[in-house]
């Protein structure tokens, strides 16, 4: 197979049980780089089974993590990954074939969807699908933002959407997920009042609302069954935890 000039970067703790599945998905790029922040598992092992090179790193936050993953790569393309994730072959073929002639301009970047799976089933509608995620991108024109959390690439140019989709093939728990998301809602709200941001009622009672009218009614979240139901209500209570979490922190704050 002819390797492509792309680094594809995975940013690893703990992934060793799903971690080959999604490297599988990357061959066609000329380095394969894992950062790893200090696995205790065969995480490493897999990766250089995989033919990976590993770089170990203490954690960093979840976006000046990644932004140090693309700071080693020996190319300036690089498609961002976690490792619960895995390109489709629609999506392996459009990236081989868009950079067959050579390498883009610079200044473009690629947007391509992402399927999520929640408790058991493929989503394809409201905030499962197509949740646009920007992860090809020349390092010289883009970063990772600094985001504790929910980071983005940011990228100076244009960007171009491909079609294929990666494939966020989530095992966790219902338990997991709800325990992830609140850890997410509270370094979300940690940021808001580090901006100096102020909270209000109407924050807590509209952010919610207009989540949900958007994903499941506007985009047909309810197409997803329960399934659909229980992803779109645990977000609408995030948009909801999320400020009232500020809020608290604010007021502790003022009290002192």
């Amino acid at each position: 197979m002819r390797r492509l000039p792309i680094s594809g970067v995975i940013i690893t703790l703990n992934e060793a049980h799903r971690l080959e599945a999604c490297l599988a998905t990357l061959q066609f790029c000329q380095e394969i780089l894992v950062v790893d922040s200090g696995s205790n598992d065969q995480t490493v092992a897999v990766a250089e089974a995989s033919g990976a090179r590993v770089v170990v790193q203490s954690w960093l936050g979840y976006g000046a993590q990644k932004q140090f993953a693309i700071d080693q790569a020996q190319n300036d393309w690089v498609l961002c990954l976690d490792a619960d994730e895995q390109l489709e072959e629609a999506l392996q073929q459009e990236i081989i074939e868009r950079f067959s002639q050579g390498s883009p301009e610079p200044g473009v970047a690629f947007e391509m969807p992402r399927r999520n799976r929640f408790m058991g089933r493929w989503l394809n509608h409201g905030e499962g699908y197509p949740d646009p995620n920007l992860r090809l991108f020349n390092r010289q024109q883009g970063r990772w933002s600094q985001d504790p959390v929910h980071e983005h690439v940011t990228v100076d140019g244009t960007v171009e959407r491909l079609r294929g989709a990666i494939r966020h093939q989530s095992e966790e728990s219902l338990e997991h997920y709800l325990a992830k998301q609140n850890r997410y809602t509270t370094l979300q709200a940690k940021r808001l009042v580090a901006q100096g941001k102020k909270v209000g009622l109407t924050k807590l009672l509209i952010s919610p609302l207009l989540r949900f009218l958007k994903f499941y009614l506007l985009r047909l979240g309810f197409l997803d069954g329960l399934p659909g139901l229980v992803h779109i209500s645990i977000g609408c209570m995030n948009s909801h935890l999320k400020y009232a979490k500020a809020w608290a922190m604010q007021q502790r704050a003022a009290e002192k």
